[in-house]
């Protein structure tokens, strides 16, 4: 599996099981379907998805300067059709 260190960029993605987590330097999103199966492939699919959020909390716990929430997204605008 890619490695996904969280926070460190805007590129990295990766999938457990259904789901997909794209990475952020202010967020990370988390989006899909996930059936944490009981065999082989439902623990170690659960562990990579518990080692990720240790990871992240880990990050979150170790800042200093954490803000009290993120700025949300830009409010998109609406542009004339540069083709009509």
């Amino acid at each position: 599996m890619v490695k996904l260190t969280p926070f460190a960029d805007e590129a990295a993605s990766i999938s457990i099981g259904g789901l997909t987590i794209e990475n952020g330097t202010d967020r990370i999103s988390i989006y899909g379907s996930f059936d944490l199966t009981r065999d082989k492939h439902g623990l170690a699919d659960a562990r990579a998805l518990k080692a990720l959020l240790d990871e992240a909390v880990a990050h979150l716990a170790g800042e200093k300067d954490l803000p009290n929430a993120v700025p949300g997204p830009l409010a998109s605008k609406t542009v004339p059709n540069p083709f009509g």
